[in-house]
Order: structure tokens, then sequence, then C-alpha cells
């Protein structure tokens, strides 16, 4: 049987500290398939670098600085032969101080660029580690050079066919002479500044690796041990799944479920490339895979949970039987980049989801000139603190007397919003914030099989 070829990424508590990414590299050096290894910031990082880009003191930013230079210093000195990375990691920690001290404003290209500092360093502190670990050929490779995409700084798009061009040219010799190590989230647009592809995008980045590569597994390597059923922090009796589609991987992480970036499935779908689930701390406990077809096909395999919705409902006696209504509402929000998630209408009424947490700032926020423009000619209701609950699983849209037995269960709560039959893999409703985890606990407990 031929070898295979894997991309391994590691998140980052995986990442955390000198053991966890001694932990880590005792994973890779195991299994020589593994070629390619994305990681992301040490935990915490990132949040720093946030909260250095959000300061408006310059001693603040300094403070924050020195904090990461604290932090990756003793990790640093933790090595065999720190010597060897000593100049390099300086240097970094340098530039970033350097930037700090300036006062500036801060654009998107600039915080793009100071986010990156997380990933360049602990892919760099985490290369020296495996070599120290295995006394394998490994090459530390710089992302952007491989990651292109476009100047929309803080959620670039990647372009896949430039992608696969720098992939098959830089990094596929490396390859044969080794592991590569790179970073997740940062990429580069084609004048050369730092993109970063959002918070989260160390999945994305490396199932494009693994796209670009012609991988046969991504494997993603978290603090949990599997994909559960629903939040164990919720139900204390989830359990761990062994196996699952991508589309209903898919619908897991779009509506909710922490494990994946909803982007991550994507190119390994358009490849076919299966997805390894598993945690870099309990590495001997089975995983998740995710596979074209999955062998079982529960009509409900598990229940997600999205908190902090908003729901945005437009009312006009204008829709009654008359066309162009609906793509007038939907150019609004689509000229101020509102991204809606659940649609259903009535004969006069429109009602939306919108995340919360994604429209808490910048672009995306639902905001006073939004609403007004929408007033010209509708009346707006929102309603805040609510929760979308996602079933998911297979054929929802074609189980006969499904919907029934779900919302008996539920008779004493309040439904705010119902979709279904739009997707064969998901039914999906709104509740308030109050109720969503005495909602969970009843429906895995009468839908979910021990």
């Amino acid at each position: 049987m031929p070898d295979l070829r894997k991309v391994a990424k590691f998140g980052g508590t995986s990442m955390a500290d000198i053991e966890a990414m001694r932990r880590c590299a005792a994973i890779v050096k195991t299994d020589p398939d593994k070629k390619v290894i994305v990681v992301s910031a040490t935990a915490g990082t990132t949040n720093l670098l946030s909260d250095m880009i959000a300061s408006g003191a310059v001693e603040e930013k300094v403070e924050i600085a020195k904090a990461i230079k604290e932090k990756h210093l003793a990790i640093l000195g933790d090595l065999k032969k720190p010597q060897q990375l000593k100049s390099e990691i300086e240097e970094f920690l340098e530039e970033l101080e350097l930037i700090a001290s300036r006062t500036q404003i801060m654009t998107q290209m600039l915080k793009d660029e100071i986010l990156s500092f997380g990933e360049r360093l602990s892919s760099k502190l985490f290369a020296q580690i495996l070599r120290e670990e295995s006394g394998e050929y490994i090459t530390w490779f710089d992302a952007r050079n491989a990651i292109i995409t476009d100047n929309n700084y803080g959620a670039a798009e990647p372009d896949i066919p430039a992608i696969s061009e720098k992939v098959t040219k830089l990094m596929q010799p490396l390859m044969e002479k080794g592991r590569i190590v790179t970073q997740g989230f940062i990429g580069r647009e084609p004048n050369g500044a730092t993109t970063t592809l959002g918070r989260g995008g160390s999945d994305y980045s490396a199932a494009l690796f693994a796209e670009a590569a012609d991988a046969d597994v991504l494997e993603i390597w978290t603090d949990v041990t599997a994909i559960y059923t629903t939040d164990p922090r919720i139900v204390p009796d989830a359990r761990p799944i062994t196996e699952i589609s991508f589309a209903e991987a898919s619908e897991l992480s779009v509506f909710g479920a922490k494990v994946l970036h909803p982007a991550t499935v994507v190119p390994a779908i358009r490849k076919n490339i299966r997805v390894y689930v598993g945690s870099s701390i309990e590495p001997e406990k089975p995983g998740t895979w995710i596979v074209k077809e999955a062998k079982g096909k529960p009509v409900i395999r598990a229940i997600s949970l999205r908190k902090n919705q908003t729901l945005l409902t437009v009312h006009s006696l204008d829709m009654l039987h008359r066309h162009g209504y609906l793509a007038k509402l939907f150019q609004v929000l689509s000229n101020h980049k509102i991204s809606v998630d659940l649609v259903t209408t009535s004969e006069v009424s429109v009602a939306l989801t919108l995340d919360s947490d994604i429209h808490a700032s910048g672009k995306q926020k639902l905001n006073d000139e939004i609403l007004e423009e929408l007033r010209e000619f509708a009346e707006v209701e929102i309603e805040t603190n609510l929760s979308l609950i996602a079933l998911v699983g297979n054929n929802l849209d074609a189980t006969a007397g499904l919907s029934g037995p779900v919302f008996g269960a539920l008779e004493n709560v309040n439904i705010r919003m119902i979709c279904h039959g739009a997707s064969s893999h998901n039914l999906c409703f709104l509740v308030s914030e109050e109720k969503a985890t005495d909602v969970i606990n009843v429906l895995h407990k009468k839908f979910i099989k021990p």
C-alpha cells in the first residue's frame, strides 16, 4: 500500500507551552505520513494581539508586547538548543515591540500584520522542538508564500488556483526532503501585504494546504477527543461520534459546534479528503472521522447550539402579491455586508436570523443606518438574547412524524422561528437563551441513542 500524505493542524491549546508542544511533536514523529504541520498561535496570544490593536494607549500596547515576549522567551528557554533559534525569535519580538511603541493609525492592513506574529512565533518554536524531538529534517515555511488571498483584510478570500501553483512549486520539493512546519490563519495579497482568514482560520488554512498538496488525510488536533453528539458541558451524557459525513459536519460547524471552523470542510469536500478530529492531550482516544459517506445514517446524529442570535423581522403590506420586495430587502443587507443565516417568510413579513457575535463590530454591524434604510419601506422589529438550536442528521426533510415528537417535547417552550425542509440534514429553531440548555437536554435524552 502506498504511503499516505497527511496534513496535520494543531490548535492554540496544543501550542500552549513547551509540554503541550512536545506532546504534539510526539504525535507527529510517530507517523511518517504527516508531511505538512500547520500550527495556530500559542494559547491566548491572538487575544493579546487583539488587545494591543484595540488599545489606544502606547504604554498599554508596549506592556502587551512585553507580555507576549516573556511568554515566548520562556518557551525558547526550555528548548534543548535555544541558541539555534534565539536570534530569530528575538528579531520577531523586537519588531512587534517597535510596532507597539509607535503611535499610528490602526489600519486593517496593519492589524493583520500584527495578528500574524502569533502564528509566526509559535511555528518557529514548534519547528525547532520537532527537530530536537525527532532528529528529522524539518523546514519552517512562511505560509504567506503559498496562501495567496484577496485584500479583504481580516477576512481574506483565498485564491485557490494561485495556492495550488505555489504549493506545487515551493512546498512539494520540501516534502520530498522531510516535513514542513507552517502557519494557519495568515496569507498574503498580491501586492505583498499580510492578510488573515478570520478568527478560527487556521483550520481553513490547513484544509487549503491539504487540497493543494493532494493530501489523503487532514488531521485537526485540538483539546477535545472527538466531535460529540452535543456539547458535553451542557449534557454530561453526550457521546463521541466515531464517523460522520461531510454534509453533517458542515451543518454542525455552521450551527455552532466549535470543533471545526465552518469553512474547513469545503476544501476537503472538493478533493474528497478524509478529515480526522482528535485530542493532542489524549491522542490515544479514538477521535472522529469525517468522510464523504458515513456507514451509519441516523435521522438525528447530533444537536448543536449557537448563542447570541438576533431575530430581525421586517413587515410590510407592500409585500402582498408583489414582486421585487425580497430583492430590495436583501440588497440593503448586501450593501452593508450583512450575512443572514435563516429566513422564513409569510405574505407580509420576513424573519431573518443574524449571528450577534459576527455582527457586533465593523462593517457587519446592524446599525442605525441600516435600520433607517429598512424603515423606509417596512416596519422593523429586533429581538436579541436568542439561541439557535439545530438538529443535525439525515433525511430530516423526508422523515414522517419527526416534527410532532420534537416540538411536542418542547410544549412549554416558546419557539420563535422554525426552519425545516431547506436542508435534508438539519432542522433549526430559535428559543430564548435562558431556555436553550434545558431544550438541548430534553432533546438529547429523547432522540440521541445511548
